[in-house]
C-alpha cells in the first residue's frame, strides 16, 4: 500500500478523532460562557444607570408635591394668623389683609387641584419599586443563564473526548460560577428620606 494512500485513509479518521476532541465545541462553550457574562454584567450597568434616574425621578414628583402641600399649609396658617374681629369690619386695611390671605388660601387650593393630575408621587414610588424588581430579575436570569453556561463549559472540558482537546489545545481551566455574597442573605433597603 504506498504511502499516498495511507495518508488517504488516516487523515480522515484523524479528523475525526480531532473533531470529537472539543476543537470546536470547546472554544463554542467558551464563548457562550462570556456572552453570558457579559448579559450579566449589561444587567448590572442597567441597575447602575436606571435606580438614580428613577430615584431622582421620583424625588422630582415627591419635591413637587411638597411644594404645592407645603403652600397650601403654609397660605391656611397665614390665614389662621389674622384674625378679624366683629369690631375689625371697619378697618378696611384689616378687611384687605383677611381677605388677601384666605385669596392666598384659595389660589393655593385651585394650585393643588389643579396640579392633582401631575401629582403621582405614590404610582412613581410603585413604578421605582416595579423597575427595581424588574431589574433585579434580570440579574438573578442573567446570574442563572450564566451558572448554566458555566456549568456547560466545565462539564465539556473534563469529560471524554472533549477533555483531550480542552487540555491539549487550550489549556481550559474551570470557569467560575457565580456566588451570591454573605450579605445578599439580607434583604436590600430602599430609603426614599436619604439625603
Amino acid at each position: 500500500m504506498s504511502l499516498l494512500r495511507r495518508f488517504g485513509l488516516i487523515a480522515p479518521l484523524a479528523a475525526l478523532s480531532l473533531a470529537g476532541c472539543g476543537l470546536n465545541s470547546v472554544p463554542t462553550a467558551e464563548e457562550n460562557v462570556n456572552a453570558k457574562w457579559a448579559n450579566l454584567q449589561a444587567d448590572y450597568q442597567r441597575r447602575a444607570d436606571l435606580i438614580p434616574n428613577l430615584v431622582n425621578t421620583v424625588k422630582g414628583y415627591a419635591k413637587q408635591e411638597s411644594t404645592v402641600l407645603i403652600a397650601v399649609t403654609q397660605a391656611r396658617a397665614d390665614a389662621g394668623r389674622i384674625q378679624l374681629t366683629p369690631a375689625d369690619l371697619d378697618d378696611p386695611a384689616k378687611v384687605k389683609a383677611f381677605n388677601d390671605a384666605q385669596g392666598r388660601v384659595t389660589v393655593s387650593l385651585q394650585r393643588l387641584q389643579e396640579a392633582y393630575p401631575d401629582l403621582k408621587s405614590n404610582a412613581n414610588f410603585l413604578a421605582l419599586q416595579d423597575q427595581l424588581e424588574g431589574t433585579e430579575n434580570r440579574i438573578n436570569a442573567s446570574r442563572r443563564d450564566y451558572n448554566e453556561s458555566v456549568q456547560a463549559y466545565n462539564t465539556r472540558i473534563r469529560t471524554f473526548p472533549d477533555a483531550i482537546g480542552a487540555k491539549i489545545f487550550y489549556g481550559a481551566k474551570p470557569k467560575v460560577p457565580f456566588e451570591a455574597s454573605a450579605a445578599a442573605q439580607e434583604a436590600p433597603s430602599v430609603n426614599f428620606n436619604a439625603g
